[in-house]
């Protein structure tokens, strides 16, 4: 180590709108690919024999094709200073708001199809299945006896050689996620002013679900207990906890003050 080496490319765009009457807005899209040599957790490739080597080669699996990121940030046009409602009732209530949001989707991560490794009889190499279908459907299933891929489209390989597939041929769930805030400043004579924060991550407590297990040696077609039956193949029971703050998914709510001079 270290062995082979990793190619990424990307086009990237991006749509900004500077900040003006109250309003500023960025939109940035990356589409990559990132192709490099498969490793078995870090540890070396997956792959450890020299007649077999371009078999590292594949799709890397934190890839993503498609990146959107959208930030906002909106002071409302209402109170001293604005458009609407500059004075009175209207102007104490609605005067002084700012709403801001941060978007993101992307694409989800490949995986690969594994076959038990025992009878490859070589040592520190990764197995793949074998596809059987013509076409892997993707069922979208989330939990327990649900499966996100047809079982049925592979088989195990019970020989010492490689299943006909190769590594990071089906991808994962893609992601979406909404940060949103709302903010208020009150201004407290001419020095101080007092900012109230109101903020969620995950507003729409949209889950950021994991990739499915990929094991095919675990799936036992024979029981009639789906809970059983896939033994954890094809099905996704875990989220993407690496991306909600402090480790979390699920929604958080945050209140603050920030008092400034």
């Amino acid at each position: 180590e270290p062995f082979g080496t990793t190619m990424y490319d990307s086009l990237q765009a991006t749509l900004e709108k500077r900040f003006s009457q109250g309003m500023q807005l960025n939109l940035s899209y990356t589409w990559s690919k990132t192709i490099g040599f498969q490793d078995n957790n870090d540890s070396g490739p997956a792959v450890r024999a020299l007649n077999y080597w371009d078999r590292n080669r594949t799709v890397r699996g934190y890839d993503r094709p498609h990146n959107v990121q959208i930030s906002q940030i909106w002071e409302l046009p209402f109170g001293r200073g604005k458009s609407l409602a500059t004075e009175g009732v209207a102007s104490a209530i609605l005067g002084g708001w700012q709403v801001n949001n941060i978007l993101s989707f992307f694409s989800g991560t490949p995986f690969t199809v594994a076959s038990n490794a025992a009878s490859l009889n070589l040592p520190g190499s990764s197995q793949t299945a074998d596809q059987v279908l013509p076409e892997v459907r993707i069922l979208g299933g989330v939990g327990r006896g649900q499966p996100y891929f047809d079982p049925g489209a592979f088989a195990p390989v019970n020989q010492a050689r490689f299943g006909n597939t190769g590594y990071n041929i089906l991808r994962g769930p893609g992601f979406a996620n909404w940060d949103f805030s709302l903010f208020r400043r009150f201004r407290m004579g001419e020095r101080f002013a007092l900012q109230f924060r109101a903020e969620a991550f995950n507003f729409t407590n949209t889950p950021h679900f994991n990739n499915p297990g990929t094991n095919v040696s675990s799936f036992n077609p024979s029981l009639t207990d789906p809970l059983r039956r896939f033994g954890g193949y094809t099905e996704i029971t875990s989220t993407f906890n690496g991306v909600g703050r402090d480790g979390f998914d699920e929604r958080q709510v945050r209140l603050g003050l920030r008092l400034s001079w």
